[in-house]
This record gives structure tokens, C-alpha cells and sequence, in this order.
């Protein structure tokens, strides 16, 4: 059984912040199964934008999994969250600021 958004996120954050980094809900989503997006920033101001992967990249074990999305720059990023919020607007967004995102996300190519 999967574990609800707001618990995944929860965890994301207590997991970055007892590493000595950073994090921040920047939108609440759903709290049962909104979906996630989260934003890894580097030190050097560099972002890329991390989705839920597709269907077809899920496991057996129904863990969340993401998948690096083109966006890369602020302005794409945006563009990017505003395309989802107008097609389903119960997703939650996550900053966090790490050299090594795929470290606190299971991340497919």
C-alpha cells in the first residue's frame, strides 16, 4: 500500500532537513494522493524539476518513483507547474535543495 502524499512529503522533509540541507512545501496538494513534484535546487542556483514517473515505470512494491522533466530553469519550471495546475490542482510542490536529489527520490530513467 502506498503512503499518502502528505506522509511522502513529510518524510522528504525530515529526511533533507536531519542532513543539514533545505526544504520548503512551496503548494499543498491533496493530502491522500496529490501528486508530487519536486524542485532540486543546487548550491549554484542550477534546478531541475523531478515528476511522478509514468505507469508504466511503477513497481510491484507501489513505491513513488519520479522522473527528471525537461524544465531545468525557473521560468520552465513555472510554465511547467501552471500546465499541471490547470489540468489537476490537487498536487503538492517541494523544494529542496541538494547536490543529490535521486539520494531522498527513487528516481527512473
Amino acid at each position: 500500500m502506498r503512503i499518502t502524499s502528505e506522509l511522502f512529503v513529510a518524510q522528504l522533509l525530515r529526511r533533507v532537513f536531519a542532513d543539514g540541507g533545505f526544504a520548503a512545501v512551496l503548494r499543498k496538494g491533496a493530502e491522500a494522493a496529490g501528486a508530487i513534484f519536486v524542485v532540486a535546487r543546487r548550491r549554484d542556483g542550477t534546478a531541475t524539476l523531478f515528476g511522478p514517473a509514468v505507469q508504466t515505470m511503477a513497481d510491484d512494491n507501489d513505491e513513488r518513483r519520479f522522473m527528471a522533466e525537461a524544465a531545468r530553469d525557473d521560468e520552465a519550471i513555472t510554465a511547467r507547474l501552471e500546465r499541471e495546475a490547470r489540468f489537476d490542482p490537487d498536487f503538492w510542490v517541494v523544494e529542496i535543495e541538494t547536490a543529490d536529489p535521486e539520494r531522498y527520490l527513487p528516481v527512473v530513467e
